[in-house]
């Protein structure tokens, strides 16, 4: 199998790399789904290198370095140097950042056009699309559910921040020809949304075959179960590459500092225009924000979406660094406890 079919370019092996390069294309707990020279295969972590904190973690869509071994699993030795990456905050309780998908050209963020359809998720998706350094399109999918689908591509278009929006059909076909310039041998496109929005049914739709399970969705409010269980990366008839996940309920932020900026280019250009270095933008004379706001240059709503991420974004990385300290406290002290009693033994439990 030749791996530059899946985006490999030679140019990013190291100079002192050993074993053979990979790609990822699913993650299943401990085992991971390759593909490389040899094929298809399986692999596993080596121990030492990854959780000894020398290597980063692989996701779906990494290029990794593996032993090969015929048969049985793989070694997998290193994680090579990703041009694209997607992550989420993770959504239980400790803050971390949780890997999505890696080395894509494009993010389609995926809403239907029924009950799905949400304005403040979309501005997530875009934000942390930013961020992952790949091209944002957003699609509104099951255009014939509605009769006109131009009022909900106007919303859209008024928080895309210069992505491209297209409203498409899996069922008739309508729209989908627009994609095929996104869709060209060796290009990656990543695809998030929530679950039943027909993310399954456009990837069939544009691979030409039934590669995914289709679940129906309820009427009543038009939800239905995930089909998909686990980030996997699919190769199509044409070359073409598409990494679909699992519909996700919570999309915490994390590390936005960049996809905010792309995101929210029309709120920050207006920061650093005040009176005052220091506005809060709250009650200050000459605070450029709440100008616009009351011309209207500069919509209330969308001010408030970009204060809530901000502090979001603000709130995860405060609470992280704060658990780390933690955890570095708590390993101090364990030490220092661990030589106070061998010295204790060692002395004599009444010297001390």
């Amino acid at each position: 199998m030749n791996l530059e079919q899946y985006g490999f370019m030679p140019s990013m092996m190291p100079e002192d790399a050993q074993g053979i390069p990979a790609r990822i294309t699913a993650v299943h707990k401990e085992r991971y789904a390759l593909v490389c020279g040899y094929g298809e295969t399986y692999g596993r972590l080596k121990t030492k290198e990854y959780f000894g904190g020398q290597e980063q973690f692989p996701t779906t869509g990494d290029f990794v370095l593996i032993n090969y071994i015929p048969g049985s699993d793989s070694q997998i030795i290193g994680t090579l140097p990703r041009r694209t990456f997607f992550s989420r905050r993770n959504p239980g309780p400790e803050p971390r950042e949780q890997a999505v998908a890696s080395n894509f050209d494009y993010v389609f963020i995926i809403q239907s056009l029924n009950q799905d359809f949400n304005a403040k998720r979309l501005e997530r998706y875009l934000t942390l699309a930013w961020q992952s350094g790949a091209v944002p399109v957003i699609l509104l999918t099951k255009a014939d559910l509605v009769e006109t689908q131009d009022s909900y591509v106007r919303i859209a278009e008024s928080y895309a921040a210069g992505a491209s929006v297209h409203a498409v059909s899996s069922k008739t076909g309508a729209g989908l020809e627009a994609l095929a310039g996104y869709m060209s041998p060796g290009k990656t496109a990543v695809f998030l949304g929530s679950s039943g929005v027909g993310k399954s049914s456009l990837v069939n739709a544009l691979a030409g075959e039934e590669l995914m399970a289709v679940n129906e969705i309820r009427e009543n409010d038009g939800k239905g179960r995930h089909t998909t269980t686990h980030r996997q990366l699919l190769m199509l008839k044409n070359g073409a590459m598409i990494i679909d996940t699992p519909g996700m309920r919570e999309l915490g932020m994390w590390d936005v500092s960049e996809g905010l900026g792309e995101a929210f280019a029309d709120v920050e250009q207006y920061l650093g225009r005040c009176r005052f270095s220091d506005c809060r933008h709250e009650t200050e004379p000459g605070c450029a924000v709440r100008e616009a706001i009351a011309d209207g240059t500069l919509s209330l709503e969308r001010w408030q979406s970009y204060v809530r991420l901000k502090t979001e974004a603000k709130y995860a990385d405060n609470k992280s660094a704060f658990l780390r300290h933690k955890q570095q406290r708590n390993k101090s002290i364990s030490k220092f406890s661990r030589k106070r009693k061998l010295e204790a033994e060692r002395y004599g439990g009444d010297k001390i």
